[in-house]
C-alpha cells in the first residue's frame, strides 16, 4: 500500500502516526465539519432527486457509489461535477485505474500494447499527484487549504494523505453501507421500520448501526503488536501482525443475541451503549479518522431516502447472496423501484 500511496496515517506506527492524527483530527471534526454539512447536503440532492423519474428500476450500488465519488472529490479536492464535469471526470478514471493497482500483482511491467495493471496503477498516481499538487499549490479555500496548512512532517504529506482521502474504496465503503441500508429497509413489509427511521432520529441511528452490524463495509484488518501479546491463547510476537474479521466480530453470539437479524431496537436494549464493539471503520486509537464524517454522510443521505421515497425491490426475487471483497454487496448488484412519498401517499388515499 505504501508503494500506491506513500507515507500516511494509514501504512505509519508509533509516534509519528500518533503526531499525524493529532495534526488532521481538526479537520474532521468541529467546526470543519460543520462546514461541510452544506456541500453534503447539496450532493444528496443532486444525486438523489431523480431517483423515481424513469419509472425504471435503478442499479442502486452504482447510484451510491456516484453520490460517494461526488461527496468525496468535492469536499476534499474542491472538484464539484457540476462546476468542473471534465477535471471530474478525469479525476474519477484516474482514481479508478488506479484502486485496481492495489488489487493486481505488483508487478511493474510495460510491453508494446500491453501494461501490468500495476504500472498502469503507478502512472494513474502520478496523475492524480500532478493533479493534487496543483491544487494545494493554488486554491487555498476549503479542506485543500487548510490541509496545507497543517504542521505535517514534511513537504510530500499534504499531498499523499489527498491521494488517500480521495481513494475510489471510499466511495465504495459508502455505496456499501446505503445499499445494505435500502436492501434492509426495502418493500411494504418494512414501512413501518422506514416511518419509524424518518420520524425518530436516534431509531435511523440504531438502524445504520445495525446495518453496519450485519453488513460492514470492509472484511476487516490488522494490528501489528508493539510488544510481546497473548491473544485468546495465542502468543503473538512483537512485530507480528493480528488480523481481525470485521463479519465474525459482529456475529458473535455471546456478544449480540440472535446475531445473523436485524434488530436495530438491540442497540437501545440489550446492547445500549456498546457501539465500540463495532469494527467497521477500525476500532481503538487507529480507527478511521474520517468516522464521524462518514456518520454525516450517512445519516444525511439516509434523511433524504426516507423523506421523499418508499423502495422495493424490482424484481421482487434476486439473488441476494453477498461477496465481501473490495467491500461488501451482494455479488449480483441489486435493482429498486423507487416511488415520491407524496405520490405513493395520494395512491393510497384514492383508494380509500
Amino acid at each position: 500500500m505504501t508503494n500506491m500511496y506513500g507515507d500516511t496515517l494509514v501504512t505509519t506506527n508509533g509516534e509519528e502516526a500518533c503526531l499525524l492524527r493529532l495534526s488532521l483530527t481538526s479537520l474532521f471534526s468541529g467546526s470543519c465539519l460543520k462546514s461541510s454539512s452544506d456541500y453534503i447536503s447539496s450532493v444528496c440532492v443532486r444525486c438523489l432527486k431523480d431517483l423515481s423519474l424513469s419509472g425504471q428500476p435503478e442499479c442502486v450500488y452504482s447510484v451510491f457509489k456516484r453520490l460517494g465519488t461526488e461527496l468525496v472529490l468535492g469536499l476534499f479536492l474542491n472538484v464539484r461535477a457540476e462546476e468542473q464535469p471534465e477535471l471530474f471526470q478525469e479525476i474519477m478514471q484516474l482514481c479508478t485505474r488506479h484502486w485496481h493497482g492495489l488489487i493486481s500483482a505488483p508487478v511493474n511491467m510495460k510491453v508494446p500494447l500491453w501494461s501490468s495493471g500495476f504500472s498502469t496503477a503507478l502512472d494513474a498516481r502520478d496523475k492524480l499527484m500532478d493533479i493534487i499538487k496543483d491544487k494545494l499549490e493554488n486554491d487555498k479555500q476549503g479542506f485543500v487549504g487548510s490541509l496545507g496548512s497543517l504542521p505535517l512532517p514534511d513537504s510530500t504529506a499534504a499531498s499523499q494523505h489527498l491521494l488517500l482521502f480521495i481513494s475510489a474504496l471510499i466511495p465504495k465503503a459508502f455505496a456499501s453501507l446505503l445499499t445494505s441500508f435500502t436492501l434492509a429497509l426495502s418493500g411494504n413489509e418494512q414501512e413501518e421500520k422506514r416511518r419509524r427511521a424518518r420520524e425518530e432520529p436516534d431509531y435511523l441511528h440504531n438502524v445504520l448501526l445495525e446495518v453496519q452490524r450485519l453488513w460492514p463495509p470492509f472484511i476487516g484488518g490488522r494490528r501489528i503488536a508493539d510488544q510481546d501479546s497473548t491473544l485468546a491463547g495465542f502468543h503473538v510476537p512483537k512485530g507480528h501482525g493480528a488480523i481481525y474479521i470485521s463479519h465474525g466480530v459482529h456475529r458473535d453470539p455471546e456478544m449480540f443475541q440472535q446475531p445473523n437479524d436485524f434488530l436495530p431496537e438491540r442497540w437501545s436494549g440489550r446492547n445500549a451503549g456498546q457501539e465500540h464493539f463495532l469494527c467497521s471503520f477500525g476500532s481503538g486509537p487507529r480507527n478511521c479518522i474520517g468516522s464521524k464524517l462518514a456518520d454525516v454522510f450517512l445519516k444525511e443521505a439516509c434523511v433524504y431516502l426516507l423523506t421523499h421515497y418508499d423502495w422495493r425491490l424490482d424484481p421482487p426475487s434476486q439473488d441476494l447472496e453477498y461477496k465481501w471483497l473490495p467491500v461488501s454487496r451482494p455479488a449480483n448488484p441489486p435493482t429498486m423501484s423507487f416511488a415520491r412519498l407524496d405520490q405513493t401517499r395520494s395512491d393510497k388515499s384514492d383508494t380509500s
